[in-house]
């Protein structure tokens, strides 16, 4: 069983900045694979980075790359996101979810266990 817990969340200007942190307790974090989503209301829950295991492999949706950089530290038991060139269009809740299977999923499906929440808003 893995524990996660969201945090950096917060209220920032067009253009800003935001690190969201995804802590994990429980069980080893290094073989899971992490992934962050988000849901803006009214919307779906959408894909927006994971990081695999190990060798760290990432990937990202394309509506961030080039914006979002998703990262892991391992003897922290942590994974984050930092978010730069926010946009209006970014304000959602954010998740960070774990794959137990090790892989960087853009799959929703993929995850097993899911954090609460940060919201992020992004003021014009």
């Amino acid at each position: 069983q893995v524990q996660l817990v969201e945090s950096g969340g917060g209220l920032v200007q067009a253009g800003g900045s935001l690190r969201l942190s995804c802590a994990a307790s429980g069980r080893t974090f290094t073989s899971y694979g992490v992934g962050w989503f988000r849901q803006a209301p009214g919307k779906e829950r959408e894909f927006v980075a994971a990081i695999s295991k190990y060798v760290a492999f990432a990937v990202y949706a394309d509506s961030v790359k080039g914006r979002f950089t998703i990262s892991r530290d391992n003897a922290k038991n942590t994974v984050y996101l930092q978010m730069n060139s926010l946009e209006p269009e970014d304000t959602a809740v954010y998740y960070c979810a774990a794959d137990q299977h090790g892989a960087s999923s853009r799959n929703y499906f993929a995850y097993e266990y899911w954090g609460q929440g940060t919201q992020v808003t992004v003021s014009s």
